[in-house]
């Protein structure tokens, strides 16, 4: 973490002792943004790239630091800290290393970010010991746990099968087991969200790793071979308590997330496939699950079928004010005010790619493919955006992105009014990386963000 971060915590763990406090850091100076080779006809290893993203910095929108995985073909995907804001009570953890997975390789890369511009690999977990050991493969999400020992939602077992589970670390980077005992009516798994005041953990379904590798095919949607539900967990006995099948309406539910506050029962999940955001809570004792955003298909030329907008992430303001997402296909970023969670309003809307013809260019460059992971700033006030949802993916939807690479842009928010509008000083293009063009995916801050830190 950084050196307020530090200073500013000095008798207490990492993270903030609320999303309020979190709010009140100073603004994030570096970014860490995952890049990939995988499906780029280019032999180099992915990497974690440091982003200097400090106004008054004269290397201002410009990779500053580059650290290579020790081996090609990892696909990084998701990572995370090994503490965070849920570890804000243990004056003995810290926010120092970065926990980077391979979805391909089943590799976990550990990073000691103690030099937050320059983070260096500090051990590596075998994808074969995790299948070994765990019979899991492709991992996915990752949280650190209140008790400091990490957690990691793996998307199939051993042979690329569902439904998955979750592979747990100690805070050494020890696999110690699974975490999951009765995983009920899972078919399989992606991302996930807990919280210990409720007692719930929530996940939600992708497919399996034998499915989404090669590509997507519609047939597999037909064939059941996609998720359509989430599930409610017992936290404290490990067990699937409640499955909700959103049915077609919600194919392929992605991202998830809890309200910040804590004591806050409300929640989000967006299926992707399906176009629709889905808002959770607790009544009376029992989940609730219902439909509250519904993007509408577009007609687009050379194409068999009305075009998805394909939700692909989503986050939540650290006031809880405001909902992002963004639709891949379609190339829009849009904001809704979430003041009543079960009644979202939009608020703004951007349009940054996509298959609709609608990009801006920003210092002469066309913006190429559609938006797709988001991270917010902690004041909420600046948004950045990555193109790359996966390589097979990729080829398949834009596939400019396998030679031209990606690029990181930053959306300024109106955290007052509501609205949007595109930040033409700052353009990190990863078409002009040293070994070739690379395609950006998941982003962090040394000082926590958006979507890794939990309050408990």
């Amino acid at each position: 973490m950084g050196s307020a971060d530090h200073a500013s915590h000095e008798h207490h763990g990492p993270g903030y002792a609320s999303p309020a406090d979190a709010m009140k850091a100073g603004p994030e100076k570096e970014l860490y943004a995952t890049a990939l080779y995988e499906g780029t006809g280019i032999e180099h290893p992915d990497y974690l790239a440091t982003v200097d993203v400090d106004p008054n910095s004269r290397t201002y929108s410009q990779v500053i630091h580059r650290t290579d995985m020790p081996y090609v073909g990892d696909e990084l995907h998701h990572f995370g800290w090994n503490a965070c804001s849920s570890c804000h009570a243990d004056p003995g953890a810290s926010r120092r290393f970065l926990i980077a997975p391979g979805t391909l390789s089943s590799r976990v890369n550990i990073l000691d970010a103690s030099d937050p511009r320059a983070p260096k690999v500090h051990k590596v977990i075998e994808g074969e010991e995790i299948k070994e050991r765990v019979n899991l493969s492709a991992p996915h999400t990752v949280h650190c746990l209140p008790d400091s020992s990490i957690m990691i939602s793996m998307l199939g077992d051993r042979d690329g099968d569902g439904p998955g589970g979750f592979l747990l670390l100690d805070q050494d980077f020890n696999i110690t087991g699974r975490w999951e005992h009765d995983s009920g009516a899972m078919r399989f798994n992606y991302d996930y969200w807990y919280q210990p005041r409720h007692n719930v953990m929530v996940s939600s379904e992708w497919g399996a790793p034998s499915t989404f590798l090669p590509g997507f095919n519609l047939e597999d949607v037909t064939a059941g071979k996609y998720g359509h539900a989430i599930h409610f967990w017992d936290w404290e006995k490990h067990d699937v308590i409640k499955t909700v099948d959103l049915g077609d309406e919600g194919l392929i539910p992605l991202e998830v997330r809890f309200l910040h506050d804590p004591d806050s029962t409300h929640g989000f999940v967006g299926a992707a496939l399906s176009s629709t955001m889905w808002h959770w809570e607790r009544k009376d004792g029992d989940w609730t699950v219902e439909n509250v955003i519904a993007v509408e298909p577009v007609e687009v030329a050379g194409w068999p079928f009305p075009v998805p907008s394909l939700i692909t992430d989503l986050l939540v303001s650290m006031d809880d004010r405001y909902l992002y997402f963004s639709n891949w296909l379609h190339g829009d970023i849009r904001q809704y005010d979430i003041s009543d969670p079960a009644k979202p309003r939009l608020a703004g809307q951007v349009w940054v790619g996509g298959l609709l013809g609608r990009a801006e260019e920003v210092q002469g460059n066309t913006l190429r493919g559609g938006p797709q992971m988001l991270q917010l700033s902690l004041d909420g006030k600046r948004l950045y955006v990555t193109n790359s949802l996966y390589s097979t993916w990729d080829n398949q939807f834009y596939p400019d992105l396998a030679t031209a690479g990606s690029h990181l842009l930053q959306i300024d928010c109106d955290t007052e009014r509501g609205g949007m509008r595109i930040n033409k000083d700052f353009f990190v293009d990863f078409g002009k990386e040293p070994a070739g063009p690379a395609r950006a995916h998941e982003m962090r801050y040394p000082g926590g963000d958006s979507t890794s830190d939990i309050w408990v």
